[in-house]
Order: C-alpha cells, then sequence, then structure tokens
C-alpha cells in the first residue's frame, strides 16, 4: 500500500507542476500576444491616408561605393602599406597586417569603418589604425587618436615626419 501511494506521487507530481509552470507561462505570454495584435491594427490604420495622391519624403542612405572598393582604398594607401611591411619586417614574419571592415553606413553613420590591425602569434589582434570612408564619395577619413577625432588624409601624418 505504501509502495503504490508513493508511485501515485511519483507520477502525479510531475504532471501537475507541469501544468502548473504551463498555465503561468501561457498567462505572461498571453497578454504580450494581445497587446503585438492591437499594435499591428493601430499601425495599420495610418495606411488610408497613402491611398491619396502626394510628395512622401524619404530617407535613403546613397551608397556610391560597396564594401570591398572601401576596404581596397584604406589597404592600398601608402602609410598603410609602409606600416604594414615595417611590421612584418621587425617581427621577421611573425606578425601580420591586415584590415577588415568593422561597419557599413546606416543613415545617422553615411560610411564604412575599416580596421587596420596586427594578428599576433597566439591569434590576438591590436588595431593600429580607425578610417572612415564616406560611402557617397569615397572620401577616406583617419582617426586622430590624441585628439579622438576623424581627420583627412591630408592632416594625418602617421610617421611624424
Amino acid at each position: 500500500m505504501l509502495t503504490s501511494s508513493f508511485l501515485k506521487q511519483l507520477t502525479y507530481y510531475p504532471l501537475i507542476a507541469s501544468l502548473l509552470i504551463a498555465l503561468v507561462g501561457y498567462s505572461d505570454i498571453a497578454p504580450g500576444f494581445k497587446n503585438r495584435v492591437k499594435m499591428g491594427i493601430n499601425s495599420s490604420q495610418p495606411l488610408a491616408i497613402l491611398d491619396k495622391p502626394g510628395a512622401v519624403n524619404v530617407a535613403q542612405t546613397t551608397i556610391g561605393i560597396d564594401e570591398k572598393t572601401a576596404l581596397n582604398s584604406v589597404w592600398n594607401l601608402p602609410q598603410v602599406r609602409r606600416k604594414a611591411r615595417e611590421i612584418e619586417k621587425l617581427s621577421k614574419g611573425r606578425i601580420r597586417v591586415a584590415s577588415a571592415v568593422d561597419s557599413s553606413p546606416t543613415e545617422s553613420a553615411p560610411y564604412y569603418t575599416v580596421l587596420v590591425f596586427e594578428i599576433h602569434p597566439d591569434k590576438s589582434k591590436d588595431t593600429i589604425y580607425w578610417f572612415r570612408v564616406l560611402s557617397s564619395n569615397g572620401e577616406i577619413q583617419v582617426l586622430d587618436l590624441i585628439r579622438n577625432e576623424y581627420i583627412s588624409l591630408s592632416k594625418w601624418n602617421p610617421d611624424g615626419r
């Protein structure tokens, strides 16, 4: 008799616990779903305005160059190539230099961010230079680490010469 009662408890308690968890979970999910449905209905009401002819202002990011062009334009800078050769020569080929696109253009930031960095033998990376390449015209700007602002290439003197 004692074993039978124990087996019933062993069977029913997990089932009851699962049912309670499901009910609590549903009560948390259901209000959020209802709110999302309301938002969808409310947000579709202004679409009736679009049936009327008229001018519409559209904000759009114009991309004149692609990611590969931005990356290549930075990598082919004489200052970057010279620094890469210098680092690889001084480290006897153990430290490599590479570049990568860190971010792509957005409405608020219409430029590619390109990093030039060292790759050490232990696979760690140290950034050497940060560049911005404007997506509209391909103009390159470099981060001045002293003033923490981007400057034009004509003002940039990485070698201090």
